[in-house]
């Protein structure tokens, strides 16, 4: 697997990011063991998840699994703090006390003393900007952390928090694929000037780029969940059906799958670090991993990326 470097830092990347935000709820223990193996097996070497995640199982399944399925220092260890859920409800804290702690959660869960990259996991209105970021400093200095980012910044947002941090901020986590390309208006742009590289969620649009909701909804889909329906309906119809229908033809034609060449379309993108994939089963996990990742010809570019183009506001 290509290893792409994380905006302008030296920090090496894999060009698909394990999530584990799924994992200790979708997908239990022995298939996040046989995700992890599989996905280093591959040439992957980045790992993500959060503080959020199943409330602190994603990262302790994960810390079970290092050294013992792959060596730490193989690995690239993602996390976020800023986010948490108690008692069933969505709680966001980017305080130094709360984001500290959350550091410090991580670690012991992971089983480990340091983490590669470490992002504010949103932007908190309730809490100075110079606060969040003097934790992420401080993560820093003190070592546990090597690199610092945030996770779902606008592009003022990013460009502000570039400019007040100490330490390089060298990543934006967002949402980017074919039918999610808001980013491009400022958040890319944003990227480039301050030096951050994108670490693209959904890279596959939800699930829909994989063409699996053509014409139907899977029973065993998110997008048939009670609880997750509602994160694949918005591009279920309209103008995220057409991006899908073209994408499958560019995909017949050129003997490929639908998620191969979303994916493609995706790393070829200017700013663009690398995708996080979250697969909920182990053979998602595979049809993700034969993908070739080929650069596309220019004109199944010019005509993807015509179809899925943003209206001019």
């Amino acid at each position: 697997m290509e290893q792409r470097f994380m905006g302008t830092s030296g920090l090496r990347v894999s060009a698909l990011t394990l999530g584990t935000m799924t994992w200790g709820n979708e997908t239990d223990a022995e298939t996040a063991r046989a995700q992890l193996r599989d996905f280093v097996d591959a040439g992957g070497t980045t790992l993500d998840t959060a503080v959020s995640y199943v409330e602190g199982r994603s990262e302790a399944i994960l810390g079970e699994l290092l050294g013992d399925v792959v060596p730490r220092s193989d690995v690239v260890l993602v996390s976020k703090a800023g986010i948490s859920h108690r008692h069933g409800k969505r709680m966001v804290d980017t305080s130094r006390r709360s984001m500290l702690a959350g550091l410090d959660a991580s670690l012991a869960r992971l089983g480990t003393d340091h983490l590669d990259l470490w992002l504010a996991n949103i932007w908190d209105e309730n809490v100075p900007l110079e606060e969040t970021l003097g934790a992420l400093e401080h993560a820093v200095t003190s070592g546990r952390v090597r690199y610092v980012g945030v996770s779902n910044y606008n592009g003022w947002q990013l460009a502000r928090a570039a400019s007040l941090c100490d330490a390089p901020i060298v990543a934006n986590q967002v949402e980017y694929s074919l039918v999610a390309r808001n980013v491009e208006h400022e958040v890319v742009p944003a990227a480039e000037h301050v030096g951050a590289g994108l670490m693209c969620w959904a890279p596959l649009g939800r699930g829909v780029l994989t063409g699996k909701y053509r014409g139907q909804i899977p029973a065993d889909s998110r997008g048939a969940s009670a609880t997750m329906g509602s994160y694949v309906e918005k591009y279920l119809q309209g103008r995220p059906a057409r991006i899908t229908e073209a994408l499958i033809t560019a995909a017949k034609g050129l003997g490929r799958t639908p998620l191969d060449v979303a994916l493609s379309w995706l790393l070829e993108h200017q700013g663009v670090s690398g995708a996080i994939v979250g697969p909920r089963t182990q053979e998602q996990l595979k049809d993700i991993l034969s993908s070739s990742l080929d650069p596309l010809p220019e004109q199944i570019v010019t005509v993807l990326s015509e179809v899925s183009r943003l209206k001019a506001n």
